[in-house]
């Protein structure tokens, strides 16, 4: 869609606050809970919450490592599939309060990042396998496959969510967004296992909460040219998972939406390595690898969520730490290069 220079959209946020996330670039995505213990990236939800119990765990040095890398903002995996959470929630008993070790991780990580100049963000799981309340999740219509032959004319199970789940997703959310102070990005997965209608009303939610907040209703593994209206929407951003923007034209921002101009800023959320939580003998990407998918990324004009997994110490692994700073070395050194250079002008 080309859209006026003009137009300022039928989005909820003005274009100065969109282009003003644009500009931040690059932050981290930190996958670390149940799934970094049990090793299970789908956790069952079925291990004690004892099981969680990181021995050292420091969340300021996760927050100097993305400060140090050159990144301006971070994304924490609050709640993932496993149901775990990584605050002392009223809603449930499964969560680090009742676990190994009891630190609101929340709480540390939004006043590290406060310290250091960063801009926090919270993500949330909506497949829950742990606190389902009659929901069906994508693990159990992956079990109800594997188990039940298939016969011609029927149609997969599809993962749903129930009023009395929806209503603890809500009061979730709340508690994340209205105890910790000032939230800048809100990252919602699995968004398709909602109801159209209680999207739309937690949008709201979450807009009522956190007015300033930027959105993410997460679209799937794609390259972000589709956006699927039917499972993410409504959303400020459009999420590009496994994949780089488009080779042709990038991240298109402007899109159609029922005959309304809407800006939506794409995102690549991508790991480090190969896996999203840490995984003993998952070793970081090669530098080329790093320093091409920062390139491609930010010149198909969308930006790049990277993500890391400390381990189950608590602490981001050195080689990681390593991978990070490399990569920064080398993406100021291809930045001072001439805009003439042959090298610049292909960075893939």
């Amino acid at each position: 869609m080309t859209t006026p220079m003009t137009s300022t959209g039928h989005q909820r946020l003005p274009l100065e606050k969109l282009k003003a996330w644009e500009a931040l670039g690059y932050g981290m995505f930190i996958h670390f809970g149940m799934s970094t213990f049990d090793g299970d990236e789908l956790s069952a939800g079925d291990k004690p919450s004892t099981l969680y119990n990181p021995d050292r765990l420091d969340v300021d040095q996760w927050v100097s490592i993305i400060r140090d890398a050159g990144m301006k903002y971070a994304v924490l995996t609050a709640k993932h599939v496993s149901g775990h959470c990584l605050w002392p929630t009223a809603q449930t008993d499964y969560h680090v309060g009742t676990s190994g070790n009891p630190t609101d991780v929340v709480e540390a990580f939004v006043k590290a990042c406060e310290k250091r100049g960063i801009l926090p963000g919270l993500y949330y799981c909506s497949w829950d396998n742990h606190n389902r309340f009659g929901s069906l999740t994508e693990s159990d219509c992956t079990k109800i496959e594997r188990e039940q032959p298939f016969k011609v004319g029927t149609q997969p199970k599809q993962p749903y969510t129930t009023r009395a789940y929806e209503e603890f997703q809500s009061a979730q959310l709340e508690e994340l967004l209205t105890r910790y102070g000032q939230i800048a990005q809100v990252w919602i997965d699995i968004p398709h296992a909602l109801t159209a209608d209680y999207r739309q009303r937690l949008y709201q939610q979450i807009v009522g909460w956190q007015p300033e907040t930027v959105i993410m209703m997460n679209n799937g593994i794609g390259n972000g040219s589709e956006l699927k209206l039917h499972g993410a929407w409504p959303t400020d951003l459009i999420s590009i998972e496994r994949f780089l923007p488009p080779s042709k034209d990038g991240h298109v921002v402007w899109r159609d939406i029922e005959g309304q101009p809407y800006y939506l800023p794409g995102e690549v959320c991508e790991p480090i390595g190969r896996e999203w939580f840490y995984a003993e003998h998952d070793a970081p990407r090669s530098d080329a690898e790093l320093l091409g998918m920062y390139l491609v990324t930010r010149s198909r004009g969308a930006n790049l969520l990277l993500d890391v997994g400390p381990d189950k110490h608590g602490l981001i692994p050195q080689a990681t730490t390593d991978a990070l700073m490399r990569l920064r070395d080398n993406i100021e050194r291809f930045s001072s290069l001439p805009t003439s250079s042959p090298s610049k002008a292909n960075p893939a």
